[in-house]
């Protein structure tokens, strides 16, 4: 086995000194025992998705219909997981996807998870609306690959200013999350009444960066701490936006480019005309539109239409390692994987996330040898039948 499947041994070798894991290594129980660890308003925002969340049970369920068929007598005694994606050398096709204001579920946020990014080599995508800067992310991170991913704001001064910040820190590739110029309908967050953002929680990347601070006539002070948070509101998100204002990416970005939250073939046709290097098939988790298409249902479209032209990457409804394997086999190069490690962060801060990670591909190898398959780049629509 590769030092990731030997994740299983260490367990089974400490429990002969009764030592169990700190966490469960099914994943899928990690959302439970969030709920009961969080108050209700800081775990209806992680986990809640829009509307009926009929969309968030979707992805779920798209999993479920899909089922291996494991091959056999197929020498798998060597296997290697490695991959580049966007430029981006990683140990495994697992990429740690953008989650904000994650220290409304412990006190770290993205800091503890940047170095559990960092100690396992798997990158890390910042949040715009991180709760820690750019900044203060990347030392935390420190020799560790990272992607920024950016909410394009009205304001194009402050875009170019954000992106110009991720640069300088070290963030070699750019996530451009399309899907969320305004917030969804979220019947959890409503019914609490909450909104992180308009209690200062998620903004740290704006309230730090100086094009914001010109904005509302210098730094952010508890004396214009609520004008600042009004000008937040005012330049979030930016729905006038088209595929013509791609170019200005192109301007101020000379890294990597993959669009987030594509899952219709013309769009990611109308991607690879307008020379983005990848896109995500996304529907944000089922936190934007209710009823919408299943990611993983999305993903042979977007795959079919793209074909060689730019890296297809996946991301919704991910909870295990045979999850990863089913989207790697239907086409995407790597999957971003978000809630799971946000209930591992709420649960066990930097040492929650570390054991995400290493369950996730764990699990992913192994998933991958016992249905014959040694690298990433063998897993095929043939290793799947629908259920």
């Amino acid at each position: 086995m590769s030092a990731l499947a030997d994740f299983q041994n260490s367990i089974y070798l400490q429990g002969l000194g009764d030592v169990v894991p700190p966490l469960p290594t099914d994943l899928t129980k990690l959302e439970g025992l969030a709920e009961r660890a969080l108050s209700a308003r800081a775990f209806g925002y992680v986990a809640g998705s829009a509307g009926s969340e009929a969309t968030a049970r979707a992805n779920r369920a798209a999993f479920d219909r899909w089922r291996i068929v494991p091959r056999m007598l197929r020498d798998v005694s060597h296997r290697d997981l490695s991959v580049e994606v966007l430029g981006t050398e990683m140990p495994s096709p697992v990429v740690l996807g953008p989650i904000g204001v994650l220290s409304i579920v412990h006190p770290d946020g993205e800091l503890a998870v940047a170095r559990a990014a960092a100690e396992a080599g798997v990158p890390v995508v910042l949040s715009t609306a991180s709760s820690y800067s750019i900044e203060d992310v990347a030392q935390a991170n420190g020799d560790g690959p990272r992607w920024f991913q950016l909410y394009w704001p009205k304001n194009q001064d402050l875009a170019v200013s954000l992106l110009e910040r991720a640069k300088a820190a070290g963030y070699t590739a750019l996530v451009v999350t399309l899907d969320t110029f305004t917030l969804a309908w979220r019947p959890r967050d409503l019914d609490q009444a909450y909104l992180p953002f308009l209690r200062g929680v998620g903004v740290a990347n704006y309230f730090s960066d100086p094009v914001f601070q010109g904005m509302v006539g210098g730094p952010i002070t508890d004396a214009n701490r609520d004008q600042a948070i009004l000008h937040w509101v005012a330049t979030f998100g930016n729905p006038s936006l088209t595929w013509d204002d791609l170019i200005f990416l192109r301007e101020h970005w000379d890294g990597p480019i993959a669009l987030k939250g594509v899952q219709h073939p013309d769009d990611a046709r109308q991607a690879v005309d307008a020379g983005m290097d990848g896109v995500i098939v996304s529907n944000h988790g089922g936190r934007q539109v209710d009823g919408a298409v299943a990611s993983l249902d999305a993903l042979p479209g977007v795959v079919d239409a793209v074909r060689d032209q730019a890296t297809v990457l996946f991301d919704s409804g991910v909870r295990t390692g045979s999850d990863v394997a089913k989207a790697l086999a239907l086409g995407a190069k790597a999957v971003l994987v978000a809630r799971p490690y946000a209930y591992g962060l709420a649960l066990a801060g930097q040492a929650g996330v570390q054991h995400v990670l290493r369950c996730i591909q764990a699990e992913l190898e192994l998933t991958l040898a016992l249905s014959g398959n040694s690298r990433p780049d063998e897993l095929a629509p043939e290793l799947l039948v629908r259920g």
